[in-house]
């Protein structure tokens, strides 16, 4: 009888060890950005930001590879990341250029694996010239407020985004501040050089830390393939072209079905993302029915 409860006993503190062991434990909570900086981006920052908030985590991590993308959508994610009370790190697995150079200095530590990137902030157009004067100016002053909100070097900012700025050392008249590991460690703008999120958990003070990653829901997964620019361009050329089928043999009604069903696939997760208007939805419909009359 006494070994019985010997081994109940045992159990029991095992159980309770493990138990406590995990409680003690404080989240440090991953979500990825490994595509265009987008809609689908933005989306997916906002939702792991409400997220990691009513969880109470102690750290939200941002895994960042990326070569930019838009502006706006850039801007919402760093101001989402700057208002957020909870203290929050971005690992560069590779690149942080452009949008995602401005995203990477939002937050409040920079770790870097080797080899990796960060920097050239100039706003380009699609076929990577230099927009105007207005669109850099803005950029420009987008990353020096960045970086004097997280206590970095603003005149290095705004020269990852200016190519007539001189820096003395760092960066000559005519050129863009890209940085390497060692240079970014050099000038405050990386916290540690690590291979892997894991490794960071240890720079970290107050721990032990686990890492939890953001999971999205089948219906916010979808909504996010959707939303990407090339998934959208591939719906709008199914829209026209069905119309397009439809007028050279009208009738089949094969064509306008695939051009409807593309419709809804476009704008339904535009409008539950609040970024496409009742007005604009009903401009379109009219638009096709006049099309059709």
């Amino acid at each position: 009888m006494s070994r019985t409860h010997h081994i109940l006993t045992t159990i029991c503190l095992v159980l309770f060890t493990i138990i406590n062991s995990n409680a003690q434990k404080k989240i440090v909570y991953r979500y990825e950005i490994h595509q265009e900086i987008g809609p689908a981006m933005n989306r997916l920052t906002q939702k792991a930001i409400a997220e990691a908030e009513k969880r109470k985590v102690s750290f939200i991590m941002l895994d960042m590879d990326t070569y930019g993308g838009t502006i706006d959508d850039a801007d919402q994610i760093r101001t989402a990341l700057l208002k957020t009370k909870i203290p929050t790190i971005v690992f560069i697995r590779n690149n942080a250029a452009s949008a995602g150079a401005l995203i990477s200095i939002a937050c409040d530590s920079i770790y870097m694996s080797p080899g990796s990137t960060i920097g050239a902030a100039c706003v380009v157009n699609q076929e990577g010239k230099l927009m105007p004067e207005k669109y850099q100016s803005y950029m420009r002053k987008k990353m020096r407020a960045t970086a004097e909100e997280t206590g970095r070097n603003p005149l290095i900012a705004e020269g990852m985004a200016d190519e007539k700025l001189e820096i003395d050392s760092i960066k000559a008249k005519g050129k863009i501040v890209t940085f390497s590991v060692k240079e970014a460690l050099k000038y405050g703008y990386c916290n540690g050089e690590v291979e892997k999120p894991e490794e960071i958990l240890a720079k970290l003070s107050g721990g032990p830390y686990v890492i939890e990653d953001h999971e999205s829901t089948l219906a916010e997964r979808a909504v996010l393939w959707l939303i990407n620019p090339a998934i959208s361009g591939l719906l709008l050329l199914v829209i026209f072209g069905g119309i397009y089928l439809e007028f050279k043999a009208p009738g089949t009604f094969l064509p306008i079905a695939l051009s409807l069903a593309g419709a809804v696939l476009y704008f339904a997760p535009l409008y539950l993302e609040g970024l496409a208007a009742n007005w604009e939805i009903a401009l379109f419909a009219v638009g096709i029915i006049l099309i059709i009359i």
